[in-house]
């Protein structure tokens, strides 16, 4: 197949191009590589030292015969180019990790809340119109969050994207689960549901959304094969996942930092998973004029404070607990279906202690990149 990676460049996207590509697949990564200019603004860099996107190209060249393509093109900003490139390349699948992926930095400041909107929406209504105009018929497989959702307790399992109203008779109906952002990044999310909403329903673009819980762990085994071709790990408190963030403090000594009671549940899936639900999603496209189809990509839930534990218990860390930066409840329950990945084929990667060791190990190998100031959260709202 003859695949586009949007966001290849990024945690998601790159072993998933990778993977893709390793499956035989036709692969071009389009990006404009802002990921890295935002490391730049904040005077971070990633813990793992990520070569150049096209050393990382070169590399997988050299290891697997392998070639990807790679497209600098901003998806919010050059429609023209990427319509060409649609047109030239008739891509039968399109991979959507190319979002402003952090909700910290969507709300630190009026200028990064903006650059939100204008990367993540204008970017997704760019792509599906330049789908239209070009007249192909690809399958748009798009990066959510978990995060629509909202992060009160529910009182139900949540269901995968849609939700059943029962009024009686012939009135009975189905909705998007209602979306209740926490951020501006989320915000964008819930967004891009309508979006994809509208383009179904007048264009009849066949689209799959993944909603998808906190990405914890950073190599597959495509990664690993060349130093060249290592992942992104990010620590820090606007891009560092929660558990990534305990691994690497973990790791130099510093107290795990906890948000309120940490008494927040969150879902979570391991980068492998990730990479897997992707090639699922592609193998099960829905049909030309079905609804958005809509997966629950996570794996397992947990509460913060009780992840805390686990990193404690295995490393001797203290655990500090801070004051929380964000308006949520201090406690919330979290019961998720995710039946359509376990379904068709998924097998769960769960949290184990030989995957945390790893993930430790990398920390400690890179111990001397991590700046410590980096660490705590510093977007309050």
């Amino acid at each position: 197949m003859n695949i586009f990676v949007l966001g290849g460049d990024g945690f998601c996207g790159w072993p998933t191009s990778l993977h893709l590509s390793e499956l035989g697949n036709d692969v071009t990564i389009v990006d404009n590589l802002c990921r890295r200019r935002i490391d730049r603004e904040l005077g971070i860099d990633s813990l793992t030292p990520i070569s150049d996107i096209h050393e990382r190209i070169d590399c997988w060249r050299e290891v697997s015969g392998q070639e990807i393509q790679f497209l600098n093109i901003d998806l919010s900003s050059d429609y023209a180019a990427f319509l060409q490139a649609l047109k030239s390349n008739h891509p039968d699948v399109i991979v959507h990790f190319g979002e402003q992926r952090s909700a910290p930095y969507s709300m630190k400041n009026s200028l990064t809340n903006r650059f939100t909107i204008q990367n993540n929406l204008v970017g997704t209504n760019n792509i599906c119109s330049a789908i239209v105009e070009s007249g192909i018929d690809a399958h748009l497989i798009h990066l959510g969050t978990m995060g629509v959702y909202g992060y009160g307790t529910a009182g139900l399992e949540i269901p995968e994207g849609y939700l059943n109203l029962e009024l009686g008779g012939s009135d009975d109906m189905e909705i998007l689960y209602p979306a209740n952002p926490g951020s501006i990044y989320h915000m964008s999310k819930c967004q891009d549901q309508l979006f994809f909403l509208f383009y179904n329903k007048n264009y009849q673009l066949r689209i799959t959304d993944l909603h998808q819980g906190i990405v914890w762990g950073t190599q597959t085994n495509l990664t690993r094969l060349n130093e060249k071709l290592i992942n992104r790990f990010d620590y820090d408190g606007d891009y560092g996942t929660v558990l990534n963030r305990f691994l690497t403090q973990a790791a130099i000594g510093h107290p795990l930092t906890v948000h309120g009671t940490g008494g927040q549940t969150r879902a979570f899936i391991h980068i492998t998973d990730t990479v897997q639900c992707i090639e699922i999603a592609m193998r099960n496209p829905p049909e030309k004029h079905a609804r958005v189809k809509i997966y629950n990509q996570m794996t397992e839930t947990h509460r913060v404070r009780g992840l805390a534990k686990l990193v404690a218990g295995m490393t001797g860390a203290e655990i500090s607990f801070l004051q929380n930066p964000r308006k949520e409840a201090d406690e919330n329950d979290l019961e998720v279906s995710n039946e359509c990945f376990l379904t068709e084929g998924l097998e769960p990667t769960r949290l184990a202690e030989g995957l945390l060791s790893e993930v430790i190990e990398i920390s400690q190998r890179y111990a001397e990149r991590i700046d410590i100031e980096k660490i705590p959260c510093a977007s309050f709202w």
